[in-house]
């Protein structure tokens, strides 16, 4: 199941930058404490609106029998009207009063209405001994029909009962009055606070009493408590969110980080193992890879390359130097009794030894500028005029260069890179016994094409994949060094040209691949 749902995250994974996952991950982490306090607070509130929500539904029960033992016999035929009434309380706005004043001396109280109370006193005490509200029961003028130590006394100072007096119901926080632990209203505004409801009770549009009743909320760390598997489910979520994040950073950046590292680590050491890139890699990543991934082929191919070239300049300097220590030895030993013809054959065949090898020292000094060639990108050759100049230099009779080339045909390539080019490629071909070499080339979309065709022996079929080997060569015996060839393409490559010899009985022809100007 793990595997199935890994292949799919794989398989549908967005392609994310290293900034993206970075700065996601540090605003959530930075969003954390805000989103903590702003849930703290929102849960604060509810609570009190809880509260208030309670005694408004109290409230309304009470003044509905308030209403009818007003009523007695008769019944109240006025016109009901269904209205929700939601709780107004809002810690983050509302102003907290001060504790509720005492009741104050007024006028004395309806002698209907404490009726109405008295018969109200069991409904009234059975509902606060379950939800612990403050319960009290005023008249018309505001003077206390019902409560505990306040009968006959007037709260019609009061703004929530003025408020219900002029017919409407009003809500407000107080403070509770002293509190055992003050500095906890640093953590909870809800901290020693009693939310205080007065209801109007209304009679044909005239009030006739007012139901008052006050209540502390439930406390935000007994909340807390009550409601800890919520919370603990809330706190997992966050882990959760936490792990998805980590995970995230570690396959998007970690893991591939440390596995390119090992990798680099086999490069140094020879081997080129390169893991495939991750698919939860950044892009930032996932490019690191395609460029070390093609580091790597270049090191190993340059490595194999060197290692090949090693071997074969051990092999092409074993020879020369063989007949030179060869010639010295028997010059040496029999040096008094060769006759002149003998010392000088002799001492020709070292010469000519030495001859070949400082050749091969000038060919591999070509071959390495070749390869360190940095070809400049902004260069523009004239291939006609290029063509024609390396034409020139090898007029004589016995033997032609014909240049076609269409007039401003330009290639992506230095003049002078071009011109070696061409120079080895006719100079081979004259050394090979043609007569003749033909300089074409033609445009191709964003490319060009050169064609140098002669019509010497040709080139033998077995033969075709290894002329750019360096030191392969079939005119040894002349003093062929194997090098011209290896330096050409070297050349072209840097130019990011191409060279490839075309099959054909007639003669040798190579074709280069430029890009156009």
């Amino acid at each position: 199941m793990i595997a199935r749902l890994k292949a799919l995250a794989k398989a549908h994974w967005p392609a994310l930058t290293l900034r993206t996952i970075l700065f996601g991950t540090l605003l959530f982490v930075a969003a954390l404490p805000g989103v903590a306090a702003l849930s703290l607070r929102v849960y604060e509130n509810t609570i009190v609106q809880q509260t208030a929500a309670g005694l408004i539904a109290q409230s309304a029960v009470l003044a509905a029998a308030y209403r009818v033992d007003w009523l007695g016999d008769r019944s109240d035929t006025a016109p009901r009207t269904i209205a929700a009434e939601p709780p107004t309380i809002d810690l983050r706005e509302m102003p907290i009063l001060p504790p509720q004043p005492p009741a104050t001396r007024g006028p004395p109280p309806q002698p209907h209405a404490a009726a109405v109370a008295r018969a109200l006193l069991p409904v009234a005490n059975d509902a606060a001994s379950v939800t612990l509200a403050a319960t009290r029961l005023l008249d018309s003028q505001g003077t206390v029909v019902l409560g505990r130590g306040d009968l006959g006394l007037s709260y019609a100072a009061l703004p929530e009962v003025r408020t219900a007096l002029a017919g409407n119901s009003a809500t407000v926080l107080r403070r509770a009055g002293v509190e055992r632990y003050p500095w906890l209203a640093l953590v909870s505004r809800a901290w020693g606070v009693r939310v205080h409801h007065a209801r109007p009770v209304l009679l044909g549009g005239r009030v006739i009493g007012v139901v008052l009743l006050s209540r502390t909320p439930r406390g935000l760390f007994l909340g807390i408590w009550q409601d800890r598997g919520k919370i603990l489910v809330g706190i997992a979520l966050i882990f959760v969110v936490l792990l998805v994040l980590a995970g995230l950073l570690s396959r998007g950046i970690a893991r591939p980080i440390d596995a390119l590292a090992r990798a680099s680590e086999g490069v140094a050491l020879g081997r080129v193992d390169m893991p495939e890139t991750p698919a939860a890699a950044a892009i930032e990543i996932a490019r690191l890879y395609d460029n070390f991934r093609a580091m790597a082929e270049r090191i190993e191919r340059r490595s194999n390359y060197l290692r090949d070239v090693a071997a074969a300049v051990s092999h092409e300097f074993k020879t020369p130097l063989a007949g030179i220590t060869g010639a010295l030895e028997l010059l040496d030993e029999h040096g008094a009794t060769m006759s002149d013809d003998e010392r000088h054959r002799f001492l020709a065949n070292a010469t000519a030894d030495a001859d070949r090898l400082s050749r091969l020292v000038q060919r591999l000094l070509d071959l390495a500028r070749a390869d360190m060639a940095v070809a400049d990108r902004d260069a523009v050759a004239d291939i006609a005029k290029v063509g024609r100049s390396v034409a020139d230099a090898f007029t004589r009779e016995g033997f032609e260069v014909m240049v076609a080339v269409p007039a401003a045909l330009a290639a992506r390539i230095a003049p002078d890179v071009l011109a070696t080019v061409l120079d080895t490629l006719v100079e081979n071909s004259a050394q090979a016994g043609a007569a003749m070499v033909s300089i074409r080339a033609e445009r191709l979309a964003d490319a060009v094409s050169i064609s140098v065709a002669d019509d010497g022996p040709g080139i033998a079929a077995a033969d075709r994949d290894r002329i750019f080997e360096p030191f392969f060569t079939g005119r040894r015996a002349a003093g062929g060094t194997g090098m011209g060839l290896a330096i050409v393409r070297s050349l072209l490559v840097a130019s990011g040209g191409t060279i490839a010899v075309q099959p054909g009985s007639d003669g040798a022809t190579f074709v280069i691949a430029l890009p156009a100007a």
